[in-house]
């Protein structure tokens, strides 16, 4: 079902949109985020709802240390997540094709790859991955509308790590999570509460004025 919302969104919304500026299509796919949510408030209401168990309740144990199945599930999903496409972009056709086409739309086009192609199985794949990452969520702490506030926190790793970097990802995001929690634990109190929500965009702010291509993004000359 995600990857048939996904491949839609696109060849409804995203396709006509191939050639315009980059601006004009975040804030398309932002009023669809909005559009979505409404929707779904307006099917199945704002309460938080149990999703049914995928994984076993027992925890395990490593070393003395206890962990709930679910969070270990998720490590093992996303290192299996991150190995397919770290190999995929580097070494098949349709990777190569789709970091072709994000470095330069123009310059991939005059290779003959298919735009339209590319874009439709990007947002395939990126529904797909949505998907996982929403059941295992789900598992977690329920399903409700503010689950897609969990996309957001996505920003800060990325730009931290470099938007073209899949190890600066992994860094991305063990940094932006230990320093998210270690606001939460010391200055929360401080302030009152509500640091640990808003110091990762604090962090996404300095990285933008300091390092825009992040800690392992290339850095790109444009001459005009």
């Amino acid at each position: 079902v995600a990857i048939l919302l996904g491949l839609a969104i696109e060849r409804l919304f995203l396709r006509p949109m191939i050639g315009e500026p980059v601006l004009s299509i975040i804030m398309l796919t932002i009023g669809l985020s909005s559009l979505l949510k409404g929707l779904v408030e307006f099917i199945w209401g704002t309460e938080t709802r149990v999703y049914p168990p995928i994984f076993p309740s027992k925890p395990v144990e490593f070393g003395g240390i206890v962990v709930s199945q679910v969070y270990l599930w998720s490590f093992i999903l996303s290192a299996i997540f991150l190995v397919i496409f770290s190999l995929f972009f580097k070494f098949t056709k349709s990777g190569i094709a789709m970091r072709a086409a994000a470095d330069d739309e123009d310059a991939a086009l005059s290779m003959g790859i298919s735009i339209k192609k590319i874009y439709g199985m990007a947002w395939a794949i990126a529904a797909l991955v949505a998907g996982v990452g929403g059941i295992i969520i789900g598992n977690i702490n329920g399903v409700n509308v503010s689950l897609s506030a969990i996309g957001l926190n996505v920003f800060p790793v990325v730009i931290l790590g470099g938007l073209d970097s899949i190890p600066g990802a992994i860094v991305g995001g063990l940094v932006i999570g230990i320093l998210e929690n270690l606001a939460g634990g010391y200055l929360d109190p401080f302030f009152g509460g509500g640091v640990k929500e808003i110091f990762p965009f604090l962090i996404l702010v300095l990285v933008l004025m300091v390092k825009p291509y992040g800690l392992f993004g290339l850095e790109r000359i444009e001459r005009v």
